[in-house]
């Protein structure tokens, strides 16, 4: 089995980035018949074509497609590399890599994080947003250090990770002015039959939320479904419909979207939790960030299934 040649992978980069081989061999300083040689070799031990001919120019094939999405990934975490090694001595920082559930309220998401950025330690911080199966399976290979979710760890991964709860709140109803404007009746039962926006159904809320409105008996006219939470609050903020966040981001959302809050519910809430690779927490910024979401967000976590407490997010 023929071992990768990462200088050819190199040059094969190049070419593909560049968009040929003679612009490639001005920023390699190396003669296009040299690039030529190497690519060619390349793809004689890879065994499949990466370039076609279109016209004077090159264009890459399926498989050479798929291979500069692999030469991307490994070239940009070999520059991480020699940033880290190239650091000032005196001021070198910890790369801190922070994956957030695209579920998480980006307000909720920023006040866990920042505190990492206050420590005596300098820390270079770099936040991934996504889906959460996405962010574990980066987890996994050590790409992330720690993802932020709304929910444990999913019982149908294949994903070594371990949960760590750092606290919950109720939710609060917002809409729009022009929408509250309609409204003559009150909390709940102004729900009934008005435009709502709904976190998406990989949202640990929705189902939370959908139960609560059996419970009511009220039935909104749900207009759109999110998984990204600030997508969501962008269109509660045009007005297309109520919509739900955290009561501990409420003044927040208010300030932020220019939204009334219509009504709190407390039975509905918002769980936060912390996923890393370990049981026991050694990691000294993820330890800092978990104390201070416990004991300052928070207002202490307390333990899933036991009685809720409200929390609210205090400044500094």
């Amino acid at each position: 089995m023929p071992t990768l040649n990462y200088k050819h992978l190199r040059y094969f980069w190049m070419v593909a980035k560049s968009g040929g081989i003679a612009r490639a061999s001005e920023q390699l300083h190396l003669t296009p018949q040299s690039i030529s040689g190497q690519l060619s070799e390349f793809e004689s031990t890879l065994g499949v074509d990466l370039f076609r001919r279109v016209g004077r120019g090159l264009e890459l094939t399926e498989t050479g497609q798929r291979l500069l999405g692999y030469a991307e990934q490994i070239f940009s975490l070999g520059g991480e590399l020699l940033d880290s090694i190239r650091g000032d001595a005196h001021q070198q920082s910890v790369t801190f890599r922070v994956g957030i559930a695209d579920s998480v309220p980006k307000m909720v998401a920023y006040r866990l994080v920042e505190p990492s950025l206050s420590l005596d330690e300098p820390v270079k911080l770099i936040c991934r947003e996504g889906r959460l199966a996405t962010l574990l399976a980066d987890l996994a290979v050590h790409r992330l250090d720690m993802v932020i979710a709304d929910r444990p760890m999913p019982d149908n991964l294949n994903v070594r990770g371990y949960d760590h709860y750092l606290g919950e709140s109720g939710v609060s109803v917002f809409g729009a002015k022009s929408l509250v404007k309609k409204g003559n009746l009150p909390f709940p039962q102004l729900l009934d039959g008005v435009p709502f926006l709904l976190p998406g159904v990989d949202v640990a809320l929705h189902s939370r939320l959908m139960r609560w409105l059996e419970f009511e008996h009220l039935h909104p006219r749900i207009v759109g479904e999110f998984d990204d939470s600030a997508l969501m609050m962008a269109f509660g903020q045009a007005g297309a419909g109520y919509f739900v966040a955290p009561t501990a981001i409420e003044s927040y959302v208010v300030r932020q979207s220019d939204v009334r809050v219509v009504g709190r519910i407390e039975t509905v809430r918002e769980q936060i939790y912390a996923i890393t690779n370990e049981r026991k927490l050694t990691h000294p910024i993820i330890s800092a960030v978990c104390r201070f979401a416990q004991h300052d967000v928070f207002g202490g976590a307390i333990a899933p299934g036991k009685a809720p407490v409200d929390w609210s997010l205090r400044s500094r």
